[in-house]
């Protein structure tokens, strides 16, 4: 499946972008700007990496059902 470091950081970086849209669908408070200050340059890097690690962890789809274990 490629580069398992990529894959971990990919998922990583995924799940805590998920984490906050659910702080802020839920609650309204949004964990990275409270960090990082509301659209800085680093907060928007962090934005994209995220949108980019989401359109990275897209190519998973290929490996489901591709599995030798099944």
């Amino acid at each position: 499946m490629g580069n398992k470091a990529l894959n971990c950081i990919a998922l990583t970086l995924v799940i805590i972008g998920a984490v906050n849209w659910g702080l802020v669908g839920f609650f309204n408070f949004n964990l990275v700007s409270l960090i990082l200050g509301n659209m800085t340059w680093l907060s928007r890097i962090i934005y994209a990496l995220v949108g980019i690690c989401g359109i990275y962890l897209l190519t998973f789809y290929n490996f489901i059902g591709n599995s030798s274990n099944a």
